[in-house]
């Protein structure tokens, strides 16, 4: 009798891991110490990565495999100012705005976990100036292609048809992440300055810096493609 109730009490040892875990998720318990909001951004900007990472592949395979001669991102992208050809310089101006909304993002969720409300509006708005102006600059290139170079997604006058397609497609659907982010930050800075969070709520900043620092990763990555290979 007592060897069976010894072996009754290992049984129970041995299943009580295990056990631990379905009481936990029956009695509806958090196992993940993570906001839902949190979570779901995360869930979010794993599936546009998926996106950005087919969209970057495509790129790569239809460079490769054009047989007509790519265009020379140095002569495409480049601006006269002052009488001097300047490679790039409009590009390096953009790059170095999104680094710095990076910077300015991150300081908003420093101080909005602080409870230093005014400073995490100020920064979240000068965030989302960084980002318009970022937009902005696109549009000029954009047209600039567009009218003065007659680059169209079917047809570039400088080269390989499928550079324009992949261009406007790609930079694009990124400049389309940015202009959202600028209307999410400043309709997020606009609560807080309304006092429509407490400060265990401003999490909401920290969830709209992951997306704001994902933007700006994945243009590292458009700005390493398409205007430095």
């Amino acid at each position: 009798m007592a060897n069976n109730e010894h072996q009754k009490n290992n049984q129970t040892n041995k299943s009580s891991p295990w056990q631990s875990v379905v009481n936990d998720w029956s009695a509806d318990k958090q196992s993940f110490d993570m906001p839902w909001g949190k979570l779901m951004m995360w869930l979010f900007l794993l599936s546009d990565t998926f996106i950005f990472s087919v969209f970057l592949t495509s790129y790569m395979n239809v460079r490769m495999s054009a047989t007509a001669a790519w265009p020379n991102p140095s002569e495409v992208f480049a601006l006269t100012i002052a009488g001097h050809h300047i490679p790039l310089v409009l590009i390096a101006i953009m790059t170095f705005i999104l680094i710095t909304s990076s910077g300015t993002m991150a300081m908003a969720v420093n101080y909005a976990y602080q409870g230093n409300k005014k400073n995490t509006v100020y920064l979240m708005v000068a965030t989302a100036l960084l980002g318009a102006s970022f937009v902005g600059m696109q549009a000029f290139e954009w047209t600039k292609l567009i009218v003065e170079e007659g680059v169209r997604p079917w047809g570039n006058p400088m080269g390989a048809n499928q550079f324009g397609a992949a261009f406007f497609m790609i930079t694009g659907f990124h400049g389309l992440h940015v202009s959202a982010g600028v209307i999410y930050l400043s309709v997020i800075a606009k609560r807080i300055s309304q006092g429509k969070y407490d400060h265990k709520g401003y999490h909401i900043v920290e969830i709209t810096g992951l997306y704001w620092h994902f933007v700006d990763l994945v243009w590292v990555f458009i700005f390493a493609f398409f205007y430095l290979w």
